[in-house]
């Protein structure tokens, strides 16, 4: 009971350190390929299933970013993308609580509303196009502020969850074209990542060759550093880490890979007793290893 009074009690404060965040727009006009057919955006009512809270965020048309800032940054800033298989965002659980956590390592984090969910219109079994525009979108626009929001326009990452870290790869593998027509300045800067963080990630490997990954996730030695965290014991399984670290090992991009015995799936970064939950503490250690943050 004490636990749960616990997790109810950062649930809320974490929803209300985001509503006093800024929020800027994606997009300076309508989002590409955006045709507005779908209801008021939303939360979802809780799932009774949850044994925490989590905040489900749908009917995204109007992409945005959450802009968190720690008291002392380091240069870092990190874009999160919170997974829900296309069709929702779990806003706190993969958004609002990461970003806290950056900040408390003197990193800025932009958590990304990208657009939710699949459009009837978007091709079957294909990624959905709009969340790659959103994504590569805000990388963009964060270098944009670099100077703004005291970042080094070349630590500059990304990190995803599930869904989110598809989206990531997605990003992170695709950077030598934008899916978009450029629209303004902010699209003269680099939307690739210059280091990445997939976490429970999803759908990375073919659906009719798992010794493949999927054709939209094109490895090469311009992907950047990428760090991945994967419990073993996960519906989604971690052959879609493990396949990907080990086509980056192949070109020599370097990469960190953590397989935990238990931890299931959909864990954020809560405190529990699987092993799994001590994900953050090792992706901090290779944050400052690979200089990304500086040394303690």
């Amino acid at each position: 009971m004490r636990l749960l009074s616990a997790l109810l009690f950062a649930f809320v404060a974490s929803l209300a350190a985001a509503a006093e965040k800024p929020v800027i727009d994606l997009w300076p006009g309508p989002a590409p390929g955006e045709a507005g057919k779908l209801g008021e955006e939303k939360f979802l009512d809780p799932n009774p299933k949850d044994k925490a809270p989590v905040s489900r965020l749908t009917n995204i048309t109007k992409p945005t970013l959450t802009v968190f800032r720690p008291e002392k940054p380091n240069g870092a800033c990190v874009v999160i993308a919170p997974g829900g298989g296309y069709n929702i965002l779990a806003w706190n659980l993969e958004g609002t609580e990461i970003a806290e956590w950056f900040n408390s390592i003197g990193v800025t984090a932009c958590v990304l509303k990208y657009r939710v969910p699949r459009r009837p219109e978007a091709p079957k079994g294909e990624p959905p196009l709009v969340a790659l525009h959103d994504a590569q979108r805000a990388i963009s626009l964060v270098r944009s502020k670099a100077k703004e929001w005291d970042i080094d326009p070349a630590k500059v990452g990304m990190l995803g969850f599930s869904a989110g870290g598809h989206l990531t790869a997605w990003t992170s593998t695709n950077s030598d074209k934008r899916s978009y027509e450029a629209i303004d300045d902010a699209d003269k800067q680099s939307c690739r990542p210059d280091f990445v963080m997939l976490i429970y990630p999803a759908y990375l490997v073919d659906k009719k060759n798992s010794e493949a990954l999927a054709a939209e996730i094109r490895v090469s030695k311009d992907t950047p550093p990428t760090f991945f965290a994967h419990a073993y014991d996960d519906g989604i399984s971690p052959e879609n880490s493990v396949r990907m670290f080990l086509e980056l090992k192949k070109l020599k991009v370097p990469a960190e890979l953590h397989v935990y015995s238990t931890g299931g799936h959909g864990f954020g970064m809560r405190t529990s007793d699987k092993p799994a939950s001590t994900w953050p503490a090792r992706c901090e250690e290779w944050l400052r290893t690979s200089k990304v943050i500086p040394a303690k």
